[in-house]
């Protein structure tokens, strides 16, 4: 009588062991994808996603493949905004493009000449300057600050100015603060950011907010002034309010930061020209800058990793008062 095999026998094994090989590794595989989805910013993936549709209906109304792209395509599918869209667009469609056809694995040559001709030409009969982010300064802040009531809405928008100027934060930066975030302590605030566009693996920063010298502009004060009425301990810190007042337990949209901005600067008789939430960011820069304090300490506050980047706030804020025409006598 021949003796039955055991399940766990070396015949057995592989018909039992490769179905489960098999799951497991088409898990990982998924996985490994998932993650790949993530590697982008939300916003990002959203803008390429944007930009991939405007560039297949384009490609669809004139007869071309899209994908693969050929270059010629591309290049003539870049030409046909150059009246309508910004250089910033083109390059960001043309990034978009590119995205596509690496996450497929396809090829792709952003260098041809028959992209890169046609977008020099685009870029050199139609270039603009960018616009640049006007700087909030102090007394503009100041002017803003005085605008903010006791009303719940007053002191939100109290604290969301103090932040975003003393801590230099982008305006996803602010929507994305947690009350968590926030730790008091006699100095001042700290405060930790879990993630910014310069982290992008979400390592996080902590920075230090001391006490304001006045009460109007102090930090601590608006932080403790707006927990008083919005009386949370987890979750967003800067709700948003209804017309009647009432607090809501979601997060401020991004674009609401520039509506904030937009209403507190007409009612304090702030120019709006160019002002923009970065306007915050750029403030710091510049008061720092002007008040004599080092490259590196204004950098590591700001998060900043390029000096150029940041350089180039700093020049903008000497432009005038820096400029060596100032010592001709004229």
């Amino acid at each position: 009588m021949t003796a039955e095999k055991s399940p766990t026998s070396p015949q057995a094994t592989p018909a039992v062991a490769r179905p489960a090989v098999a799951v497991r590794a088409h898990a990982a595989l998924a996985r490994a994808a998932d993650y790949a989805h993530k590697a982008d910013a939300a916003n990002t993936l959203r803008a390429y996603r944007a930009d991939w549709t405007h560039y297949a209906a384009w490609c669809d109304d004139h007869g071309f493949v899209p994908v693969p792209a050929k270059p010629e395509t591309v290049g003539a599918y870049l030409a046909s905004m150059a009246t309508t869209h910004k250089p910033a667009t083109l390059r960001r469609r043309l990034a978009a493009i590119g995205k596509m056809h690496r996450f497929n694995s396809l090829p792709w040559n952003p260098s041809d000449r028959a992209i890169q001709q046609p977008l020099r030409g685009v870029l050199r009969t139609h270039g603009q300057a960018p616009r640049q982010a006007r700087a909030l300064t102090l007394a503009h802040l100041r002017a803003l600050l005085q605008t903010c009531d006791l009303s719940a809405r007053g002191r939100r928008d109290r604290l969301l100015l103090l932040l975003g100027f003393s801590g230099a934060l982008r305006r996803s930066e602010l929507v994305g603060l947690q009350v968590e975030d926030i730790a008091v302590s006699e100095a001042g605030l700290t405060l930790t950011i879990a993630r910014s566009k310069s982290d992008a693996e979400g390592c996080g920063v902590t920075l230090g907010l001391p006490r304001g010298s006045q009460p109007q502009t102090c930090p601590v004060l608006a932080f403790t002034s707006w927990q008083a009425v919005a009386m949370r301990r987890t979750g967003p810190l800067l709700r948003r309010i209804s017309v009647a007042g009432r607090i809501a337990d979601t997060a401020l949209r991004p674009f609401a930061v520039q509506r904030i901005l937009t209403a507190r600067a007409a009612a304090a008789g702030v120019p709006l020209d160019q002002l923009s939430p970065h306007a915050l960011r750029v403030g710091f820069i510049t008061a720092a800058y002007e008040r004599g304090i080092r490259d590196e300490d204004i950098m590591a506050h700001t998060r900043h990793t390029d000096l150029r980047t940041m350089r180039g706030y700093v020049r903008r804020a000497g432009l005038i008062s820096d400029s060596p025409a100032g010592l001709l006598g004229l």
